[in-house]
C-alpha cells in the first residue's frame, strides 16, 4: 500500500468525489490510474483505495491524501504524468496493508482566507474561541446526525484577511464554511455574540436566523495527520506542483489588478 499527498486547485472541479458527467478531482485521479495501466478502466478503483476526505465543489487542497495498492514504479512524478496540471501529487509514503486513508486519519486541518476589511479582529477571535471545543454543531451543518465534534481553532490577521484555521478528527458537511460565516457576522457587527450561544444550543435554528456557508473558494484542506506515517517529498513532483501554483498566483494577481482598474474606471468620463 502507498499513500500519496495530492494538491489541487478546486475551482474547476465539482468537488473531490467522483460524479458522473462533471469533472471532479477523484475522477481525474482515477482517469490517470487507468491511463497508466494501474487499473483496467477509469470506472474501477485499485485495491484498498480510499481518500482522506471529500472536499466540496470549489474547495482546494494542499494535503489531500489517497492510498491504494500501487506498483513500485508509481512515484508521485509518475502519477503526475497523467494528471491534469491543477492536480499534483507531491509526496508519498509506504503504509501497512490495512491502512485506510479515511479511517486512519487522526486529524484534518482546514484553512480559510476570509476577506473581511470591515471586521474587528478581536471580535472575530472571541467568536472563534466561543465556537471551539466540543459541541453539537447541528445548526452549522446540513447533516442530520453525527454532528458532535471537538474543534480546535486559531485566527491570524493578514489585512485585509482573517486567516481562520480549524482542526478536528473529522468535519460535518459545510461545518468549516458555516463557522467562518458566523465568525464574520459577529466580527462585522451583523450579529451579536449571543447568536453563537443560540447556534450551539439544542434548538434548531432555521430561516433568516440560520447560518449559511461562506463561499468555498478561499477554503483549503491544509493537513491530514496520520500517526506513524512519514511522507517523503518527491523533488521532481514537488517542483512541478510549485510551478503550477506559482503561475496560478501570478495569473490571479494580474486578474485582480485588471478587475480593480475596471472597477475604478466605471463612471469616469
Amino acid at each position: 500500500m502507498r499513500a500519496y499527498r495530492i494538491a489541487y486547485d478546486g475551482r474547476p472541479y465539482h468537488g473531490f468525489q467522483r460524479q458522473p458527467d462533471v469533472p471532479t478531482v477523484e475522477g481525474a485521479i482515477l482517469d490517470a490510474l487507468a491511463a497508466l495501466g494501474v487499473t483496467e478502466s477509469e470506472t474501477t478503483v485499485p485495491d484498498g483505495y480510499a481518500a482522506a476526505g471529500r472536499t466540496d465543489a470549489g474547495v482546494s487542497a494542499l494535503a489531500q491524501t489517497v492510498a491504494f495498492e500501487a506498483p513500485d514504479w508509481l512515484t508521485p512524478a509518475a502519477l503526475n504524468s497523467e494528471l491534469p496540471a491543477d492536480v499534483r501529487a507531491w509526496a508519498s509514503a509506504d503504509v501497512d496493508a490495512g491502512f485506510h486513508a479515511t479511517h486512519d486519519a487522526a486529524s484534518r486541518t482546514y484553512t480559510y482566507w476570509l476577506h473581511a476589511p470591515d471586521a474587528d479582529a478581536e471580535r472575530a477571535r472571541a467568536a472563534l474561541d466561543a465556537l471551539a471545543g466540543r459541541h453539537d454543531y447541528h445548526n452549522l451543518t446540513s447533516d442530520d446526525e453525527n454532528t458532535v465534534r471537538n474543534l480546535s481553532a486559531s485566527l491570524r490577521v493578514d489585512e485585509p484577511f482573517l486567516i481562520v484555521t480549524l482542526r478536528a478528527g473529522g468535519f460535518c458537511r459545510q461545518l468549516v464554511r458555516r463557522v467562518v460565516a458566523l465568525v464574520r457576522e459577529v466580527a462585522t457587527g451583523a450579529a451579536d455574540r449571543e447568536k453563537i450561544e443560540r447556534v450551539l444550543g439544542a434548538e434548531p435554528i432555521d430561516g433568516p436566523e440560520g447560518v449559511g456557508p461562506a463561499p468555498p473558494y478561499p477554503l483549503v484542506l491544509t493537513d491530514v495527520s496520520y500517526p506513524g506515517v512519514t511522507f517523503g517529498v518527491d523533488a521532481e513532483a514537488a517542483a512541478s506542483a510549485r510551478e503550477v501554483f506559482r503561475e496560478k498566483r501570478i495569473e490571479r494577481a494580474a486578474g485582480a489588478r485588471v478587475a480593480g482598474r475596471i472597477e475604478g474606471g466605471i463612471g469616469e468620463s
